[in-house]
């Protein structure tokens, strides 16, 4: 039986105590407006260690955490195969559901979880929240205030030679399901999907430079592993609005440039700073300027778990999160489309659409108590 409560703050529980689970507890336990009740994971032992390093009062299996009378929204942490199914058991015991990015892996599940959602009367949020920080709200602050005359069209680059120098174990980022297009086009097509509205249609070619490549660092150095997806990704996006955006994704490329996202208006320019992150200055280049104009960045910087604060206080105020589940899974149907563009050599349809949501205050604070 779900208890509700209607002041105070608000109940957390998390489900999944990896690597992730550490930034979201660091900061949610800091913010007054919400009380971590519980950590659970599928080995109850890593769920045990993670809640006693937080001073989390309770762990033990997700069936716990789903069980527990004081959670009222429950942060899924668990590998991306598993979202869909952790989500709907969230969502059957009457919770609020916050979900790591990607919301699932398939977007018939997505469809069908927040039809559920709707159905049981519950929310469903969804990474990345970097978007809500400072860097990127204060951006789509000076879009919204007609800085820029009529957006037009946009242009991001993410170029990198690739995560394998660096990370322990990249074999997996490098095959289906990951790859630049799912690791990284999530920061960059919720960044033009909250500057310019949903995407009606994409086209898009893909390549790879390698079809082997060899893991730099750690224990495995040295080890070669198979390159099954394509590791440079060109998309070409249409809006609904009209506008059209150019995405670059490349782990092909010696030459790093990442963190690149402008926005092209009848009367400036507009970039964004690096949507992978929670802070940065824009800069505004006016028509025929010669010099950009810094926009210096406010809001909050403090990291994951932004988006679950920010969805706590709305349940409370009865108002819209920003953060929505429906932004999440049309981003999901984006990057399968242009997955599906690149195999096919089509243009390929976006049948989701979402409804906008308002940048946030410049004075958000999440160390406030406003609950």
């Amino acid at each position: 039986m779900t208890s509700y409560h209607h002041a105070g703050p608000v109940g957390i529980g998390i489900i999944g105590a990896g690597t992730i689970s550490v930034e979201y507890l660091t900061n949610l336990t800091s913010f007054p407006d919400v009380v971590v009740h519980i950590v659970g994971d599928l080995f109850p032992e890593a769920a045990q260690k993670r809640a006693e390093e937080f001073g989390v009062p309770a762990s033990g299996t997700t069936q716990d955490v789903l069980d527990h009378p004081d959670v009222e929204i429950v942060i899924n942490l668990t590998v991306p195969v598993a979202h869909a199914e952790v989500s709907r058991s969230i969502i059957a015991a009457g919770k609020h559901v916050w979900t790591e990015k990607p919301i699932t892996t398939v977007p018939a599940d997505a469809k069908e979880l927040l039809a559920a959602a709707t159905e049981r009367g519950v929310r469903v949020g969804g990474a990345p929240d970097t978007v809500l920080g400072a860097g990127i709200q204060t951006a789509l602050r000076t879009l919204r205030d007609g800085s820029i005359g009529t957006p037009a069209s946009a242009l991001t680059l993410f170029q990198s030679p690739g995560p394998e120098d660096w990370h322990p174990n990249p074999s997996f980022l490098f095959q289906e399901g990951a790859g630049p297009l799912y690791d990284i086009a999530p920061y960059y097509v919720t960044t033009l999907a909250l500057a310019l509205g949903p995407v009606v249609s994409v086209s898009a070619a893909g390549s790879r430079a390698r079809d082997k490549r060899t893991i730099g660092s750690g224990p495995k150095a040295g080890e070669v592993f198979d390159v099954t997806v394509p590791t440079q990704v060109a998309a070409l996006l249409h809006f609904e609005s009209g506008q059209n955006a150019t995405v670059l994704l490349s782990f092909d490329s010696p030459h790093r440039r990442t963190g690149f996202v402008e926005i092209y208006g009848t009367d400036a320019t507009l970039a964004f700073p690096d949507p992978n992150v929670f802070e940065g200055d824009s800069a505004l280049t006016v028509y025929r300027g010669d010099e950009p104009t810094p926009v210096p960045a406010g809001g909050a910087t403090t990291g994951r778990g932004l988006g679950v604060l920010e969805m706590a206080r709305a349940i409370r105020s009865g108002t819209r999160h920003r953060a929505q589940g429906e932004i999440a899974a049309h981003v999901l149907d984006t990057m399968v489309a242009i997955e599906t563009a690149i195999a096919e050599g089509s243009i390929v349809k976006v049948s989701s659409t979402f409804t906008e949501v308002d940048p946030m205050p410049a004075d958000f604070d999440p160390f406030a108590l406003t609950l």
